[in-house]
C-alpha cells in the first residue's frame, strides 16, 4: 500500500466528492438502478448522517485526494447488538490496493469498540468483486435482509460476527 494514503473521519466538506465516488461507481458496475444508494438523498449528506449515534464514517485520502470510504451504521430495525457496513467505494484508481479492505477492518474495529457484536451489510450481483472481498473476511450470506435499509435493489445479504 502506498504511503500517501491517510485514513480519518468524515468532515463537512467531504461530501461532495462522496457522493460523487458512489455515484461513478455505481454507474461503472450497471448499478445505478432504483431502490440503491444511487437514488437515496442521505447520499448528498453523508456527514450528516453519520451524526447519528452509533454511526461512524472514514474516508481515504490519496495524494491529498478524497479516493472512497466505508462506514458503520444503526440501521433502523437490525437485531441488537448489530450494525450495518454501509457505503464502501472506492475510486477506480484506487482499488485493488488493500484500501478497500483497510476501510472496510477499520470501521469493523470501531464497530467492535462501540459495543456492536454482528456486522451486516448488503449488496448486488452487479458488485462481485466486493462480495468476493465481503467473503475472504469472513462474511457470510444469510438469506433474506435484516432491518430497514430501504435499499430494496439489494438482494444480497450478509453478517459477519466481530
Amino acid at each position: 500500500m502506498t504511503p500517501n494514503i491517510h485514513i480519518r473521519p468524515i468532515d463537512p466538506s467531504d461530501n461532495r466528492a462522496l457522493a460523487k465516488v458512489i455515484r461513478d461507481a455505481l454507474t461503472e458496475f450497471g448499478a445505478n438502478k432504483p431502490g440503491t444508494v444511487f437514488f437515496d438523498p442521505t447520499t448528498d449528506a453523508l456527514y450528516e448522517l453519520f451524526r447519528s449515534p452509533g454511526a461512524y464514517y472514514f474516508v481515504a485520502i490519496l495524494d491529498n485526494e478524497l479516493v472512497g470510504g466505508c462506514g458503520i451504521f444503526p440501521t433502523e430495525n437490525l437485531p441488537t447488538g448489530t450494525c450495518e457496513l454501509v457505503k464502501l467505494y472506492l475510486k477506480s484508481s484506487a482499488r485493488g490496493s488493500g484500501l478497500g479492505k483497510l476501510l472496510m477492518q477499520k470501521s469493523m474495529e470501531w464497530a467492535k469498540q462501540n459495543g456492536y457484536a454482528q456486522v451486516y451489510l448488503e449488496s448486488m450481483p452487479e458488485l462481485s468483486k466486493a462480495i468476493s472481498i465481503y467473503e475472504n473476511v469472513g462474511f457470510t450470506r444469510i438469506h433474506q435482509p435484516l432491518g430497514n435499509s430501504g435499499h430494496s435493489g439489494c438482494d444480497i445479504w450478509m453478517t459477519k460476527q466481530l
